[in-house]
């Protein structure tokens, strides 16, 4: 898929997150490639922990340096980091309001199979609220063994790919003590999901449903 026509079909995105930097660890290149080709784009972004800490402080950052020229419409809710599935019912509300306040393009959120049981919930979840919509599932490396076998990649340029592990590393400072959050982890998965896209870099997702609705000339009516 060619992003830059990728993104000449989206002007409106939801992307879900249970963690303040999981968005755009997954996604923010995709994303920053896509709100390049689209000035004004709408961005309706929720995050469901870190409300009122310095994990939100950052997300508003983050979001500010990735997307300078897009309309990022972001909520960072309070639930509890680490136990999600607790709270199944505080989520679903959470998400089910953000579904009645966004018609987006395109959902991007956590993958269905990964370790972690917030991103797992979420995963879960949002193709229960956005039924009629293209869900791509995002994958966070991190010390579980979960990456996926991705269905969809999206090539991104070099300075996307450079810019992605740069400012994730520069707007997250109270996650660099980790040893897995670095600029060598971020471009070591970009740079194997552009081996396996025929590309330099690409970030990679799964996609649960996709209805192709003209082929080959034919429409269903």
């Amino acid at each position: 898929m060619n992003p830059m026509t990728f993104g000449d079909d989206v002007r409106s995105v939801a992307v879900i997150g249970a963690h303040c930097d999981d968005i755009l660890i997954g996604a923010g290149a995709t994303l920053a490639q896509i709100a390049s080709a689209r000035p004004g784009l709408v961005i309706h972004a929720l995050v469901l922990t870190g409300a009122g800490t310095e994990r939100e402080i950052e997300e508003k950052s983050a979001f500010a340096a990735f997307f300078p020229r897009a309309d990022v419409r972001l909520t960072v809710a309070d639930l509890p980091d680490g136990r999600l599935p607790e709270h199944w019912g505080a989520v679903k509300r959470r998400l089910a309001e953000f579904r009645r306040s966004c018609e987006p393009d395109l959902v991007l959120g956590p993958q269905r199979a990964d370790h972690h049981q917030d991103h797992r919930l979420l995963g879960e979840l949002i193709p229960t609220e956005f039924r009629a919509h293209l869900v791509l599932g995002y994958e966070i490396l991190k010390w579980e063994s979960d990456l996926p076998n991705p269905s969809l990649y999206v090539p991104v340029s070099t300075e996307a790919g450079l810019q992605k592990a740069h400012l994730l590393t520069q707007c997250y400072p109270s996650q660099t003590g980790r040893d897995w959050f670095d600029e060598e982890t971020f471009l070591g998965l970009m740079r194997i999901r552009g081996v396996q896209s025929r590309s330099r870099y690409a970030e990679a997702f799964v996609v649960e449903k996709l209805v192709l609705g003209q082929i080959a000339g034919h429409c269903n009516p």
